[in-house]
């Protein structure tokens, strides 16, 4: 069988293929994105369902509309404009299944053959993984402490037409690096000067545990903004929930289209119980705990590392979200690592699926969210015996 030239070039997520491996109790993984399971909200969210049920009967059950959940769309919508001040109305919104499926809908809806998509380096493997399959040309400008590099970025728009520009500016997948607010308004201002879609992913961006919340590049400024949210983060994964939010109006009109051709519309049941679980629970009181429970992991991660890594070995100190990047020696391949930390026991993410064309790379991604304190100290502790 022939298979397209699409798939054959989109590549594998090294993440998902060594999850199926690191099922055993005594590997110490911080390789995933996994949210602690100790945060979901369980008994809340069986109550919700069971109001939902009672409540609306069969529709939880029936097809529905393609742009998701009214009421779960006012809802989202009513956040948007009280804690940034966003213009955002229901009709703004796309209900997506997970952040995931909007970047496969903007990659069909916007995506040629050959576009050019800008990345940020390194940038989200699930991102890259997504455009792939619309087969662009990748282009990258560094991630530097603060965010993008300005003067790079501005040379890659001079030169080419770029279609799209993909950025997490809040404690970033994988570096855990968040845009300062004049890197925000710097970018934001040369944008402004292109004919391009910036989209905004932010699903970490309610897990800050040192610092102030900062305003979007995008969102609210820019005319071909996209912005992608998530209740993954702060809920729960499995019911693979996200939105997305444009202004562009006839840019929406699009993405309904290509979802009609993808999958007719989101879980309904599923937005029915987020909704009922919205409307009759204390939604930021539980996100208050989930960030202090991160905060309490990511000290424990970075007290280990200082006392266990050389150093020789560098690393990001994030303000929120779920991820800390650590950078070898020049010359030492984390991927060679990889199988050297399996035999200890304990997994990490190299560097090398972030980048669009680079490979052997000294960089790690660790994750801190799914284990305990103790946990993370002795897995460090081993990570460091090997570097």
């Amino acid at each position: 069988m022939k298979y397209s030239d699409r798939i054959l070039n989109t590549p594998s997520s090294f993440i998902r293929d060594i999850l199926k491996v690191l099922d055993a109790p005594d590997i110490i993984s911080f390789a995933g994105g996994l949210p602690n399971p100790v945060s979901f909200p369980i008994d809340a969210l069986k109550d919700a369902i069971d109001g939902a049920i009672r409540k609306n009967g069969s529709k939880l059950f029936q097809y529905s509309t393609t742009e998701g959940y009214l009421p779960l769309r006012e809802l989202i919508a009513e956040k948007y404009r009280k804690k940034f001040g966003l213009d955002v109305r229901p009709e703004d919104i796309l209900i997506t299944n997970g952040s995931q499926q909007a970047l496969e809908l903007i990659g069909t809806v916007l995506l040629d053959k050959g576009d050019k998509v800008l990345m940020e380096e390194p940038g989200y493997l699930g991102a890259i993984q997504a455009f792939s399959l619309s087969e662009p040309e990748f282009l990258s400008v560094t991630l530097q402490d603060d965010g993008l590099d300005v003067d790079k970025l501005e040379d890659v728009l001079k030169r080419h037409p770029v279609k799209l520009i993909y950025s997490v500016p809040n404690f970033q997948n994988p570096t855990g690096l968040t845009y300062s607010m004049e890197k925000r308004k710097a970018i934001r201002e040369l944008v402004s000067k292109y004919d391009l879609a910036f989209i905004e992913d932010d699903p970490y961006g309610e897990l800050r545990f040192r610092g102030e919340s900062l305003p979007y590049i995008g969102a609210g400024y820019l005319e071909n903004s996209i912005l992608l949210g998530s209740f993954s983060k702060t809920v729960t994964p499995g019911m693979r929930l996200g939105f997305l939010i444009t202004k562009n109006a006839q840019l929406m009109r699009y993405l309904v289209t290509a979802k009609q051709g993808s999958d007719l519309h989101t879980n309904i049941f599923t937005q029915y119980a987020i909704c009922e679980y919205l409307l009759n629970n204390p939604y930021e009181e539980h996100v208050r705990k989930i960030v202090e429970l991160y905060r309490s992991q990511a000290t424990a991660m970075l007290d280990a590392m200082g006392r266990y890594f050389p150093d020789t070995v560098s690393y990001t100190k994030p303000d929120g979200g779920m991820f800390i990047w650590a950078t070898l020696p020049e010359g030492q391949a984390a991927m060679d690592l990889f199988p050297k930390a399996m035999e200890q026991k304990v997994a990490f993410v190299p560097g090398d699926p972030f980048y669009v064309s680079r490979r052997g790379v000294n960089t790690m991604r660790l994750n801190y969210t799914n284990a305990t304190p103790e946990i993370i100290t002795e897995g460090i502790r081993r990570l460091g015996s090997i570097l």
